[in-house]
């Protein structure tokens, strides 16, 4: 590691909004970009105050969405106004530092693009590599895919469900389902409402939450889902109980704010270290729209969550 690259970056000013897409500055995650190579790059994240992030999976998990744009813009010149749509997802936590030393500080993160696609000179794909690192210690490593369209061809293939004015409009003319007690740490961030079966539910889609609807959109939002899977597993063990220390997630196709959504989750055979693991599945009007294998770490007797860092 060129720790006087990681010393630079780290200092740097919070990136301007708009080049992680998002409306609230105080959301902006990440502080500076360096190229490292032709697609190799250094991201310094501020991760100082992060309230309302919850653990670290959700905001490991913001942090590298947030790259998707800044990688975008700043490093492979793709131009403002294209959407950009995840394709795949997964993380391992490096559980016993974070819970050693606390979820904060500054880390880096230290990104190889591969698999670049390019039409016409354009980007219009990329898989990432990210190893995420704080004070030489590794927090964490995740993979993920997304991919880049002009807006002509986003509005050819979303059809008028790509009006975003209009599908949040009609997401808000239904009722907001019930939220399932205990499935978050506060009431707003509950996204799951209960059904009549113990192991299905419905997406709860909150227009108005800040976080998950900072900037307009025409469908749920991929964080939302993510979440969502985190939020079946705990409800479907026991709330609270258990981190996701790692997952393993495929965006089938976009889940829509104006039609019920259904989350169902089953237990699967313990992974290869012993932790349980579950299958979350997500289907719209008999679609199916999201998949996540998710291992839960053990919370043992005592154990809290990781802790906020110091500074």
């Amino acid at each position: 590691m060129n720790t006087s690259m990681t010393t630079v970056a780290s200092r740097a000013p919070r990136v301007e909004k708009g080049l992680v897409h998002k409306h609230d500055a105080g959301q902006v995650l990440l502080s500076g970009l360096q190229r490292l190579g032709p697609d190799e790059f250094l991201i310094a994240a501020d991760w100082t105050d992060t309230a309302g992030l919850g653990d670290g999976a959700v905001l490991l998990t913001e942090t590298i969405r947030q790259t998707f744009p800044l990688l975008s813009h700043a490093g492979y010149d793709v131009p403002f106004g294209h959407r950009l749509a995840w394709s795949e997802y997964r993380y391992a936590l490096n559980l016993p530092s974070l819970r050693e030393n606390g979820i904060g500080g500054r880390p880096d993160l230290h990104i190889r693009c591969y698999d670049v696609i390019r039409r016409r000179e354009r980007v219009t794909g990329l898989s990432l590599h990210i190893t995420v690192v704080r004070d030489g210690e590794q927090l964490a490593t995740a993979h993920t895919r997304f991919t880049i369209q002009p807006p002509a061809i986003y509005d050819r293939l979303r059809g008028p469900r790509g009006d975003a004015h209009r599908m949040r409009e009609r997401a808000r003319s239904r009722p907001l389902p019930p939220p399932v007690a205990g499935a978050g740490e506060e009431f707003r961030d509950v996204v799951l409402s209960p059904t009549d079966a113990t192991d299905r539910w419905q997406l709860r889609i909150d227009t108005h939450h800040p976080m998950y609807f900072d900037h307009p959109g025409d469908h749920a939002p991929g964080i939302l889902l993510l979440e969502a899977a985190k939020q079946a597993v705990r409800t479907l063990r026991h709330p609270r109980v258990g981190v996701a220390e790692a997952m393993e997630t495929v965006f089938h196709r976009y889940v829509e704010l104006d039609s019920p959504c259904w989350v169902d989750a089953q237990l699967l055979p313990d992974d290869q270290l012993g932790r349980a693991r579950f299958l979350v599945t997500m289907h719209q009007e008999g679609r199916l729209c999201f998949t996540a294998l998710v291992s839960v770490a053990k919370q043992e007797p005592g154990q809290e969550q990781a802790r906020p860092a110091a500074g």
